[in-house]
């Protein structure tokens, strides 16, 4: 076997198992399955059971309605193979002759997909209706080595399963023996059937069949080359067959080398069409078939190619109804309401004060614990005055449910008008969501969810996650915000005092003579909290705390963080009790024309666009040898 041979052989049984791949991935596009595309009928009915290391050719004598196609087909058999008739659509079912032990050496089912096979007897078993398509086939000894020889069904009659028959059979073949008449050389599904031929660089050989010699002399050119000019096919050979019934039925009928203006000649050239026949140059003509083939597979508008522009496509359809799916569950998160700053501040101080050791400790408990009886007594008269104040995160938890039934809602409303768009790829699924759980039900397992949860320990987990992520990245800045600290201890009675009356004023002053950057700023009120506590929520941003507002704003991920944990929640319970699979199958959906299958298939068309189809082959350009 020829080494352009043996890789194209292997090339495409690459390919075939990447397409087949790619296949199952793609369920979820809901594409049309790759069985019954034309490309991919001729990669698994053509090319890939005759990549073989033995040459053989499969030919078959393809024709319309009541033109002698089985008188012709027994002439190349050798005998009364096949049934004949006068009458039209004779032949319903395909038939094969085989040389000796031939199915011994080959897988006759995978050279003829499609088909049920079956073992032939009787020549008018192939005159019987069926609705399976079926191939019967038998050994013949007359039948050479190297042919296998088909009787096929009409390719113009008014029965489409004929049709589907006859090109399948023209999808196995490497040789079609086009039988003629002057009623059928111009028929529109004829034509039809050898454009498809030609498209794939079969090798044709036509016989016009019921020629009126010497009165056709004239004609029969007009006819060939009315016939080439509208399929497009190159004939090897043409032959006249006088019209004589007695001699076509005793397998006597004499066949004449077609050549224009030489009719004398012509009469004496006798020829045996299996003989011609056996002549071909085998390994050129199965390679050109092969090549006419992959053509046809690799073609960018109708074969490999535009499989894969119809994933991508499907895909980027997909795209869209994820994003309208995904983003519109849960709106944009600056929307979503801030944890209070007065409680991670809080925290903050309280995993710092966790991290002092020896006399900086006791100074700041000490002065702490002052800090909270002064700061009892203020909230003790705050509370007379004005009444107790409502707890920051029962606040914020308020705040949030309302955020979560306001986007609840706004996540029905969207799924109602995705229904009425009547969008073929989203219906389903939001018909599957919308007849899931209803919106009452929902919001009150999400009411429930959400009075469960401790916000407070929420937060100081991802504080102390922070904090310690804090020292693990940044240890020369956590050991200099410890000195400070430790500084900070020595002016603890001043601080304490100054800022609980003033928050500004001599504190500040104070706090300069000690340290000149802002640094110190942020770990003196780090370290007495009293600040934040007294004035709330300006502390941070206020001019009595800009150190802490200067600290706050380099751990304001913490609130980022926040947010996108509680978005996160909010995603969870949705997918889980509303969207469920559906996200998910929409991304994974989304994602195939990224899949290695999708990359693997690609990369194995340029392999055989530059290896096979590119190579000039190991031969000339085929040309029929005269026997």
């Amino acid at each position: 076997m020829s080494s352009t041979y043996a890789a194209c052989a292997e090339h495409v049984q690459h390919l075939h198992a990447a397409v087949r791949q790619l296949e199952v991935q793609s369920r979820l596009l809901q594409l049309a399955p790759l069985a019954g595309r034309e490309w991919f009928e001729l990669l698994e009915r053509k090319l890939l059971p005759q990549l073989t290391d033995d040459a053989f050719l499969v030919v078959a004598v393809v024709g319309g309605t009541n033109i002698g196609k089985s008188v012709i087909f027994n002439h190349l058999a050798g005998c009364r193979a096949s049934a004949t008739s006068p009458f039209a659509s004779g032949t319903k079912h395909p038939v094969c002759l085989v040389p000796p032990d031939f199915d011994q050496r080959h897988d006759l089912d995978s050279i003829f997909r499609g088909f049920e096979l079956h073992q032939w007897s009787d020549a008018n078993t192939a005159l019987e209706d069926h609705p399976e398509h079926r191939l019967f086939w038998r050994t013949s000894e007359a039948t050479p080595s190297n042919l296998l020889i088909l009787d096929t069904p009409d390719i113009d009659g008014d029965v489409r399963v004929n049709w589907e028959r006859a090109d399948n059979i023209r999808r196995c073949a490497d040789v079609l023996v086009a039988v003629l008449t002057q009623q059928k050389y111009n028929d529109a599904a004829v034509k039809q059937f050898f454009r498809k031929a030609a498209e794939e660089d079969k090798a044709v050989l036509v016989v016009f069949n019921q020629v009126l010699l010497p009165d056709d002399e004239e004609y029969w050119p007009i006819w060939l080359r009315t016939f080439c000019q509208e399929t497009g096919v190159c004939p090897e050979f043409v032959y006249l067959a006088p019209a004589d019934r007695r001699a076509a039925e005793e397998n006597r009928l004499p066949f004449y080398v077609g050549q224009v203006g030489q009719v004398e000649n012509l009469l004496q050239e006798k020829r045996k069409l299996k003989d011609d026949i056996s002549s071909l140059r085998f390994h050129e003509i199965k390679l050109r078939t092969l090549r006419g083939s992959l053509h046809s597979v690799l073609h960018p508008e109708t074969g490999v190619p535009a499989y894969l522009s119809e994933i991508e496509r499907r895909g980027a359809e997909f795209q869209k109804v994820s994003d309208l799916v995904l983003t519109q569950k849960i709106s944009k998160d600056d929307d979503w309401p801030p944890v209070p700053n007065l409680v991670i501040v809080q925290e903050v101080r309280l995993w710092w004060q966790q991290q002092r050791e020896g006399l900086t400790k006791t100074v700041h408990d000490g002065f702490n614990a002052i800090s909270r009886g002064l700061l009892g007594v203020y909230s003790l008269v705050r509370d007379r005055v004005a009444g107790k104040p409502t707890p920051p995160l029962d606040l914020f938890r308020e705040r949030e449910w309302q955020m979560i039934y306001n986007k609840v809602e706004s996540v029905y409303e969207r799924l109602c008008e995705f229904a009425e768009l009547r969008n073929p790829l989203l219906q389903p699924r939001i018909e599957e969501m919308l007849s899931g759980i209803s919106r009452s039900r929902l919001l009150e397992l999400l009411k429930a969810e959400h009075n469960r949860i401790d916000f407070a320990q929420v937060i100081r987990d991802l504080v102390t996650a922070e904090m310690e992520a804090f020292r693990k990245d940044s240890p020369q800045v956590f050991q200099y915000m410890k000195w400070i600290d430790h500084g900070a201890a020595a002016v603890r009675p001043v601080t304490t005092f100054c800022l609980f009356i003033t928050g500004a004023g001599p504190a500040g002053e104070m706090v300069n003579q000690v340290a000149a950057n802002a640094m110190f700023y942020a770990a003196a009120e780090l370290a007495g909290g009293t600040v934040a506590a007294t004035v709330g929520e300006s502390a941070i941003s206020g001019a009595a705390s800009t150190g802490a507002g200067l600290f706050e704003a380099h751990f304001r991920r913490l609130h980022i963080r926040f947010t996108a944990e509680r978005t996160h929640w909010l995603h969870r319970m949705l997918a889980e009790h509303l969207y469920r699979a559906i996200p998910d199958e929409l991304q994974a959906a989304t994602v195939v024309p990224q899949s290695a299958a999708f990359q693997k298939v690609r990369d194995t068309i340029v392999v055989l666009e530059s290896e096979v189809l590119a190579s000039p082959g190991d031969t000339q350009n085929s040309e029929a040898n005269h026997g």
